[in-house]
């Protein structure tokens, strides 16, 4: 089995906090589908890299960043309104997201070994609950969307109320995220960032970003998890 050896004091444990959407489910591009579809409806157009560089970031910060590349003014129903837009877009697009190779088996590891863990999401609770579902993520684990908290990532504030939920250390706890706003957010945190490039994030952009260490996806990490804290206790 797995134990957790991120800190020898039993009382000020550690855990593992995940972000979703690229860590744990193959759905950054439909996201960027998505979101492009909202920004067109609204005469907003943008090349789909320029989306994709800001996935991982809350939502209206998201927005207010891609607007700003167009010098149109922004206001607060305009925020609303592609909102909305994104939302109903994304929910046709979903239909084809499915989970990263290792996501459940990794989850499984950390449940059955007794580690701390719970999922930190940019994206609201609605937009999240069928990718949770898909992961067989069970009603009593701790998730964090950004309905919760006041500023979503790259503010630490995800992190800090997963590690809340869970009771731990956030310093002595491990981030896993696909972007690099997930990685600076854990950096902020002051958390160990860990950082897959199943997002679409380069290796070195991650590491400058405060990755630890890099793997591919989930069934990659969950092979190096001794390299990250994690050992095999016999």
């Amino acid at each position: 089995m797995w134990a957790m050896t991120m800190t020898t004091n039993t009382d000020n444990a550690g855990g593992v906090i995940l972000d979703l959407d690229g860590t744990l489910v193959d759905s950054v591009y439909q996201q960027v589908v998505a979101w492009r579809r909202a920004l067109d409806d609204v005469g907003i157009q943008l090349s789909v890299w320029r989306i994709h560089r800001r996935i991982g970031m809350s939502g209206d910060l998201l927005i207010n960043a891609l607007v700003r590349e167009t010098n149109r003014d922004l206001d607060a129903s305009l925020v609303d309104e592609v909102r909305k837009r994104y939302t109903v877009a994304y929910a046709e697009e979903r239909m084809s997201v499915r989970p990263l190779p290792g996501a459940r088996e990794l989850l499984q590891a950390l449940t059955e070994d007794g580690v701390a863990w719970a999922i930190a999401t940019s994206s609201r609770a609605a937009n999240a609950a069928p990718a949770l579902e898909m992961l067989g993520v069970r009603d009593d684990v701790a998730v964090v969307t950004s309905d919760q908290v006041r500023h979503a990532k790259p503010d630490p504030d995800l992190f800090i109320k997963a590690a809340s939920v869970l009771g731990v250390d956030l310093q002595q706890s491990m981030v896993v995220g696909d972007s690099v706003w997930d990685l600076l957010a854990a950096r902020r945190a002051g958390a160990l960032g860990v950082g897959l490039l199943s997002g679409g994030y380069g290796r070195e952009e991650l590491e400058r970003a405060g990755a630890y260490r890099v793997y591919d996806d989930p069934l990659d990490l969950l092979g190096h998890l001794d390299e990250v804290g994690l050992r095999r206790a016999f």
